[in-house]
């Protein structure tokens, strides 16, 4: 996605933060199906450390890219790492997160949960090593941009907001059309602000594209491609609310104690019944949701007790930079084994 147009050529964000050394792979055809974007990554990957010779590659996620990662790793005997694994949704992308944590030999996770589930598909234990998420140190840093500057930066003049970030769901692709359309239709229809973000580039994100650039015009909504990470957080942070399908809206929304409306299928099981995140099956019900919303109450410094320490304290880069420094991951044969839970545990 970083080095498509429509999405910005967010790549430059790499070289503006000062990075030199940097291998661009080739760019995913458009409406190309995702087992062929996965093997032109594989394809490029593989070329990348060919040259490069690694002694470990880190992958991030759920995502088809960080698959591509793990076989070439795997594939080459390269030692693998597995940030953020462990995690439950119930799509397709739950069983990428899964492959990718048995191609890979370490896991960093974002708490004990994870961690067991990690287990239960029999990693080793002494090698999943509990550091908290990556992206709450962003979070709770005291260098976000300022709430103002942000406004300023993309041109958005509300005085307030809500965040829609809406994904295809591939698995129900059928529906696609209907459920955008039906989102659309509520958010028009509460004459609320929104600042809406361009789904990412999974088979059907043209179906939701067409649907959202038709609000161009609208002065109830301002449509971006992409946003800066840090700017989107202090976005979210004074959101009224996020609604969409996003993992944002069940993983970073609620550390904000931002309120999250979950639509569909695609974060199912991701959260454990939190009081700020709203699940509706159906977008025909986001109305609904919207006004539920619009009457809490309670304050966002209440909200947030709910879910601290949830994802880690703020200090994952550096017991990640720490446990890199050490000799014991070094030590790690890439030749893996299955670790049998012992029965009654």
């Amino acid at each position: 996605m970083h080095l498509l147009k429509k999405y910005g050529l967010t790549y430059m964000e790499i070289y503006k933060d000062g990075f030199e050394n940097v291998f661009l792979g080739k760019p995913y055809k458009r409406k190309e199906s995702m087992d062929l974007n996965l093997s032109h990554t594989i394809k490029d990957f593989s070329k990348f450390i060919k040259s490069y010779k690694p002694d470990l590659i880190v992958v991030h996620g759920d995502r088809l890219e960080a698959l591509g990662g793990a076989i070439v790793g795997a594939f080459n005997n390269i030692l693998v790492a597995h940030i953020e694994g462990g995690e439950v949704s119930g799509t397709i992308d739950e069983s990428i997160r899964h492959a990718v944590s048995k191609l890979s030999h370490i896991h960093f996770v974002a708490n004990a949960k994870a961690k067991q589930r990690l287990m239960q598909l029999g990693e080793a234990k002494e090698y999943i090593y509990e550091i908290g998420s990556p992206d709450i140190d962003i979070m709770l840093s005291a260098n976000l941009p300022s709430l103002e500057s942000t406004k300023n930066y993309y041109g958005i003049d509300f005085e307030s907001f809500h965040i829609l970030t809406f994904h295809p769901v591939t698995t129900s692709i059928s529906s696609l059309k209907k459920d955008i359309d039906e989102v659309v239709k509520a958010l028009v229809a509460s004459k609320e602000n929104f600042v809406v973000i361009y789904p990412n580039n999974d088979l059907g994100s043209e179906i939701i594209l067409k649907r959202l650039k038709a609000l161009s015009g609208n002065k109830n909504f301002a449509l971006f491609p992409s946003l800066r990470f840090e700017m989107f957080l202090t976005l979210l942070k004074h959101a009224k609310s996020i609604i969409g399908n996003s993992s944002a809206g069940v993983r970073e929304a609620p550390i904000f104690g931002t309120p999250s409306i979950d639509i569909g299928l695609r974060q199912t099981n991701r959260y454990d019944a939190n009081p700020l995140i709203t699940h509706i099956e159906s977008p025909k019900d986001l109305s609904t949701a919207l006004q539920t919303i619009k009457d809490k109450k309670d304050s966002k410094s209440t909200r947030q007790e709910a879910v601290q320490g949830e994802f880690g304290d703020g200090k994952a880069s550096l017991k990640f930079k720490e446990i890199l420094e050490g000799k014991e991951l070094w030590e790690l044969k890439v030749q893996k084994n299955f670790i049998d839970l012992r029965w009654g545990m």
